[in-house]
């Protein structure tokens, strides 16, 4: 389905957004890769036959409108920014948990808010958010993380609610451990770490699927999705404090 398709990854500079660039290339997709790096996004970007590397903060406003603008149409855009500190209530840090707060969800809404629209208008197009298994249920040190990343889940669900029946498709991915600079942040174990690689395989099949919400590792999400329905005590004996 990509071949000669105009898609945007916004947060393709490493880790799942650099993979899934490089899997929708193989796959004939014509891109537009977006994050703070330049340098990062102009290497990636050579090393693949038909993309364009356009930088972007995703917390300056004029900055969204700007590549925005010089986007132009596209068939798809992937919303895979993941910006992540392990924090604690105790150990709160106010300015990184706004950080991951105004990357990982307001950014979502400063671009989808300009990109949405000219899609239900034309009736065509997909949008792609890559929320996390973090977003199911409240954890342990997932302070500004976690609730991030449902409310992006949330923002997709509104977002299938209003466009469901028209030609815009929506999907929501919700990964559990991949392997990146993010993880490696983590001191504790991680059941069912994924390469990037493995997970952006994931991710387009997602999007080739006729399912709204995907989320992997199977087995391993099934705690989080049946943990919302656990008595709330029960579920937090399942993770140390």
């Amino acid at each position: 389905m990509f071949d000669g398709q105009r898609w945007w990854i916004v947060g393709a500079s490493e880790g799942l957004g650099r993979a899934l660039a490089q899997h929708m290339d193989r796959r004939g997709a014509r891109l537009i890769l977006s994050a703070r790096s330049r340098d990062r996004l102009e290497a990636l970007a050579g090393s693949l036959r038909q993309a364009t590397a356009l930088p972007l903060d995703v917390t300056d406003s004029a900055d969204v409108a700007r590549a925005v603008s010089r986007a132009g149409l596209v068939d798809g855009v992937i919303y895979c920014v993941g910006q992540y500190d392990p924090m604690t209530a105790q150990e709160w840090n106010a300015e990184q948990a706004e950080r991951m707060c105004e990357a990982n969800f307001t950014g979502a809404v400063r671009v989808l808010g300009r990109v949405v629209p000219d899609m239900a208008r034309r009736d065509s197009g997909m949008v792609v958010l890559i929320g996390s298994l973090a977003g199911y249920s409240g954890l342990p040190g997932a302070i500004g993380y976690g609730a991030s990343k449902a409310a992006l889940m949330h923002l997709a669900e509104n977002m299938q609610a209003d466009l469901r029946g028209t030609g815009v498709r929506v999907r929501l991915v919700n990964p559990g451990f991949i392997r990146t600079r993010l993880t490696d942040k983590n001191s504790f174990d991680m059941p069912f770490i994924v390469s990037p690689e493995r997970a952006a395989e994931k991710v387009v099949r997602a999007i080739e699927g006729r399912r709204f919400a995907t989320a992997f590792p199977t087995v391993f999400s099934w705690l989080f999705r049946g943990g919302r329905f656990l008595p709330r005590g029960l579920f937090l004996r399942l993770f140390p404090r």
